[in-house]
């Protein structure tokens, strides 16, 4: 008898990516449908679920020794697992701070303690580095960031702490401090034009950012990034999973097109 679990399905993509890089790949033997990181996991590992549903009975098929999920969103997958007999383990973190958390209690529960916290120090280097990068620009863009365009949603926090940390002003950071979605909705389509962003950076969950649909709505003519051009797409996979990917190629996506907009 195993004190670890050995067979695990994943149902969000950071899980995957912490276990790949903590070289604890064979653990896993199911996971989520928007699972990209690293690429090589949906070459070699069953896709069992999308974001909001799963297909229970080829999870069981599977016969994991536990489930990992993120977040209220997916509780209604963890109620029925549990109702099934299955062992879940479900985290919430939505800040910087909580997904180094998540990646040395991930790799506590594996076995791989000393090796998951080492990962985390090291991501954590990468965090203060871009931190000291950013309080040594000269010039601090005012950025608008949309999770969602309709309807418009903004505010998330592990993206609102990276837009300061590299050096940025979120113009909606007052938002941050709401966990769901519905709650960082915007009430007034018109006030991300009100609060007059430098830039603005698009990762609509998924869907591909379309800059002439921004352009296009009602109001929108004034926008300053619309009319500069200072509008950028970060892939979901980076910047909305709360995960290695956000401390590392998210912070570097961000840092260019703050270099980019200095330089204009």
């Amino acid at each position: 008898m195993t004190m670890f679990p050995r067979r695990i399905v994943c149902l969000t993509e950071e899980t995957v990516e912490t276990l790949y890089a903590l070289h604890a790949e064979d653990l896993i033997v199911g996971i989520s449908g928007f699972v990209v990181r690293p690429p090589r996991a949906r070459k070699e590992k069953p896709l069992v679920s999308t974001y909001l549903d799963a297909r229970f009975d080829e999870i069981m098929a599977l016969e994991p020794d536990v489930v990992i999920a993120w977040s209220d969103l997916q509780a209604d997958m963890c109620a029925e697992l549990i109702r099934r007999g299955v062992e879940v383990l479900c985290f919430n973190h939505r800040t910087v701070g909580g997904i180094l958390s998540m990646i040395a209690r991930l790799g506590a529960f594996v076995g791989m303690a000393d090796a998951a916290e080492a990962y985390a120090a090291t991501l954590k280097e990468h965090v203060d580095a871009a931190a000291d990068r950013g309080k040594q620009r000269t010039r601090h863009p005012r950025v608008y960031f949309e999770e969602w365009y309709d309807p418009l949603i903004t505010g998330i926090a592990w993206v609102s702490e990276l837009i300061e940390l590299c050096g940025g002003i979120d113009v909606f950071a007052e938002n941050r401090i709401h966990q769901g979605a519905k709650e960082r909705i915007l009430a007034d389509p018109l006030e991300p034009v009100r609060r007059d962003p430098d830039i603005m950076i698009a990762s609509w969950c998924g869907k591909m950012f379309r800059p002439e649909r921004v352009r296009a709505r009602p109001g929108w003519d004034a926008f300053r990034p619309a009319v500069s051009g200072q509008m950028y797409d970060i892939h979901s996979a980076i910047i909305l999973q709360p995960g290695p990917a956000v401390l590392t190629d998210g912070i570097e996506a961000i840092e260019r097109i703050y270099d980019t907009w200095e330089r204009t």
